[in-house]
């Protein structure tokens, strides 16, 4: 079965760092490899928003709110994509999730709390 699992999550005060970590299991490395991966979040009462993502080859985006502190990677070895977030702000604080786009596979989320 296909799993999509975050961790990494957790509360920090603003100007801190935090690193996401997303992990598939249950396909193997030729399946995982060609799928682009995105990074979203959803604060309370708000929709979800697109904060990151990285293509296949490498290639990455970013929001415009996140451009400049976070910075997603992946390893595709471990079927694992990472998200780092330096200077964090009070505004990032949600509900992070892990998409794998064409898997139409989605991970649970991970909390992150940032207070001022």
């Amino acid at each position: 079965q296909v799993r999509v699992v975050e961790s990494g999550g957790g509360s920090v005060q603003a100007g801190g760092s935090l690193r996401l970590s997303c992990k598939a299991s249950g396909m193997i490395t030729s399946v995982f490899n060609p799928n682009t991966v995105a990074w979203h979040r959803q604060a309370p009462g708000n929709q979800r928003e697109l904060v990151a993502s990285i293509s296949s080859t490498g290639r990455t985006t970013y929001a415009d709110s996140v451009t400049g502190r976070f910075t997603i990677s992946r390893d595709n070895s471990q079927k694992r994509v990472y998200l780092q977030m330096v200077d964090l702000r009070p505004e990032d604080t949600g509900v992070y999730y892990c998409n794998l786009v064409q898997a139409e596979r989605w991970g649970q989320g991970t909390q992150v709390t940032v207070t001022s």
